[in-house]
């Protein structure tokens, strides 16, 4: 008999067991990182984020997880519902909470049903879908939203939920020798253009260094964090991620990765990533300094390099951005599933997104006739509609 539990921190489930049923080795899910951000003041209920962690069980054991939220705003999802929201409450309804199936603060696709990767991982998926499903309604909330899905748990959610895709931009490795070979590759326009970006920062003078996150000083995360909600604040957004998540970062081995520009002894701009599983995440920069081409430099190539130095297949620098595209980032689909409890609005929604997809599949299309590439073979093609 398979028992569904509910639980209000990460640490109430074993850690061992949760890792084992990531598909991959994705660092996002992993209950270090989770506990990282619980523990160091970012999840907070009056933030819009309450851990409702699920667990499914046999005599005990734990046969598969769900990373889950009880959601009282849309903050910090980066799969925007916020219409949704006003519509409902337009109709006299509560829109929050709500259910939300992710990783706090990280457009970054990875698996969301943590079932193993044995015969039984379908079945245990859907079981997980199912309890997500069944505590939304015994909770009288409107809906569960799973967002940043793998396309291998697509298959998991029913009908009655509602298909939602957008587009992001990620770099794939050909088995580049070093950065010129990548090069190379490019058409004659964007070539020149990124290796005039990277003089104009070898001119500025700043000295950049690429450190793996376990080297760095509790004053070096001190300052790195500062560059962080500076550049949050001076955007008009919420650092959300405190000064005490950065330096538990420290403390995750070589997982978190860092290209640093500085003058002197001071850090005058950073770029911070997430590896894991053989992929590159890039999450976040800032800077104190306005110099020409320092953000192409710290966020993209010199990750570029970083993933070719160390054979890795993948580098995802993040959401949003067509200024990628020229840098040699590819479009690829993301995917989320949504479930509203109300049929009416579910049928109201669903019309919406429809013509959603059509805009999206429309957008995606148009993305790939602007290869960087001189051969357009390279083009990833895995924009295909779903």
């Amino acid at each position: 008999m398979i028992e569904a539990r509910f639980h209000p921190a990460i640490d109430q489930l074993p850690a061992d067991a949760w890792d084992a049923l990531r598909a991959d080795p994705n660092p996002f899910v992993s209950h270090a990182f989770l506990a990282a951000l619980e523990q160091s003041g970012c999840i907070l209920p009056d933030w819009g984020w309450q851990a409702h962690h699920l667990g499914l069980y046999e005599d005990g054991r734990l046969l598969a997880a769900a990373p889950l939220y009880l959601k009282g705003n849309s903050h910090g999802e980066f799969v925007f519902d916020f219409s949704w929201a006003s519509a409902w409450q337009r109709a006299g309804g509560e829109y929050y909470p709500k259910l939300l199936n992710a990783v706090p603060y990280s457009p970054v696709p990875g698996p969301r049903l943590l079932a193993g990767n044995g015969e039984e991982t379908p079945k245990l998926q859907r079981a997980l879908v199912e309890a997500m499903r069944r505590e939304t309604e015994r909770l009288g909330l409107s809906s569960v939203h799973a967002n940043f899905l793998q396309e291998a748990e697509l298959d998991a959610f029913g009908s009655g939920w509602l298909t939602r895709s957008d587009v992001q931009f990620h770099w794939h490795n050909h088995g580049y020798r070093h950065f010129p070979a990548f090069l190379a590759t490019l058409n004659h326009k964007k070539r020149k253009n990124i290796l005039r970006e990277r003089s104009q920062v070898e001119a500025s003078g700043a000295a950049i260094e690429w450190r793996s996150g376990d080297t760095l000083s509790h004053d070096e995360w001190r300052q790195v964090h500062a560059l962080y909600e500076a550049t949050f604040d001076a955007k008009g957004n919420h650092a959300a991620l405190t000064a005490a998540f950065f330096q538990r970062l420290g403390g995750l081995g070589q997982t978190v990765q860092l290209a640093l520009a500085r003058h002197g002894e001071s850090i005058v701009a950073m770029a911070l990533f997430v590896q894991g599983g053989g992929v590159l995440y890039g999450r976040y920069w800032g800077a104190s300094v306005d110099v020409p081409g320092l953000h192409f430099e710290l966020c993209y190539y010199r990750g570029i390099e970083y993933a070719i130095a160390h054979q890795l297949t993948r580098f995802e620098p993040g959401a949003q951005g067509e200024h990628k595209l020229a840098r040699g980032f590819l479009p690829v689909r993301t995917y989320s599933r949504h479930y509203l409890v109300n049929p009416d609005f579910r049928a109201a929604v669903a019309a919406a997104l429809a013509h959603e997809a059509q805009a999206v599949d429309a957008y995606a299309i148009e993305l790939q006739s602007h290869s960087p590439y001189a051969d357009h073979s390279r083009a990833d093609h895995s924009t295909a509609k779903r």
